[in-house]
């Protein structure tokens, strides 16, 4: 390995290069900035692989890494991308009138990165229902607040959400086991670009249920997903009969089923007989008395 390779992997260099610039040498600042192109270049490498990389996918990064750091040196050779002539103009007599710090430099690449790369999503609150009266207790106001909106009962949205999580115990979770939020099984396709996360899904063909991965939307709490929820449903032509018509829970199902909701074909019919349960009557009729609440 040559020292200008070196020095583009290697930040130990980091000491000689501050060293000289605070020489003034035009070298040195110019060879520093280069590092720092070439350095943000790999950043974005590895940025782009991570976002493509399917989520818990496990293997072997050594050879794309050291790949990367080619790419890159070889990107912001001669003119670069105009990163480092943006920092050393930054850093020239003309602009500063102290020593050149390589402080300043790393702080004008902080900022290059931020306005670069995507900021993160906040950390998602976990969510982990004790039972079948935690999870009502905890979505009930959420789904109301939902029902209004789309004109429909809400006693169709909380069957609907029972069905795909299993009461809250079967979560769409990410790797550290927090929950996603999404309750309903959105999937994260093109016109997504929030958090998402990949787990293993049961879809039909037919008849035949096939297991398959997916991608499907994370939200940081509840309340969120529920809004999207109900976007989701209003954006969509398709569901233009199931909303806003002021349908009974047991027609709401129906309705999602035949707009093509879900692909299991007894979708409709398995909302429905969460609904009919006792299970479900029971636990709402001691809600509902717990918090008050009308009863329908």
């Amino acid at each position: 390995m040559n020292a200008a390779t070196s020095i583009y992997n290697d930040f130990s260099g980091l000491a000689n290069l501050q060293a000289r610039a605070a020489q003034r040498s035009p070298e040195a600042t110019r060879e520093a900035m280069r590092q720092f192109e070439a350095l943000f270049v790999q950043m974005m490498l590895k940025s782009m692989r991570s976002a493509g990389a399917i989520l818990g996918e496990e293997r072997d990064t050594t050879y794309e890494e050291m790949f990367d750091r080619q790419v890159a040196m070889e990107m912001t050779r001669e003119k670069g991308i105009g990163i480092a002539d943006l920092l050393v103009r930054q850093l020239s007599p003309a602009n500063i009138t102290e020593k050149p710090d390589l402080r300043h430099a790393i702080e004008s690449q902080d900022r290059i990165a931020r306005l670069s790369f995507p900021v993160q999503a906040p950390a998602r609150q976990d969510w982990k229902p004790g039972g079948h009266k935690d999870f009502l207790r905890d979505i009930w106001p959420l789904a109301e607040h939902a029902a209004m909106s789309l004109q429909v009962d809400p006693r169709g949205i909380v069957a609907q959400a029972a069905l795909e999580t299993g009461w809250g115990q079967n979560l769409i979770r990410d790797q550290q086991g927090v929950s996603a939020h999404n309750l309903f099984g959105i999937k994260a396709d093109n016109r997504w670009s929030g958090e998402r996360i990949s787990v293993g899904t049961l879809e039909y063909d037919g008849a035949l249920p096939q297991r398959q991965w997916a991608q499907f939307r994370a939200y940081p709490n509840l309340k969120a997903g529920f809004e999207d929820y109900v976007s989701f449903l209003k954006s969509n032509p398709r569901y233009s009969d199931a909303i806003e018509s002021g349908l009974d829970a047991e027609t709401y199902a129906t309705s999602l089923q035949d707009a093509g909701y879900a692909t299991d074909p007894n979708y409709a019919e398995k909302i429905r007989g969460i609904i009919q349960s006792p299970l479900f009557n029971q636990a709402l009729g001691e809600l509902k008395i717990e918090m008050k609440l009308p009863t329908y």
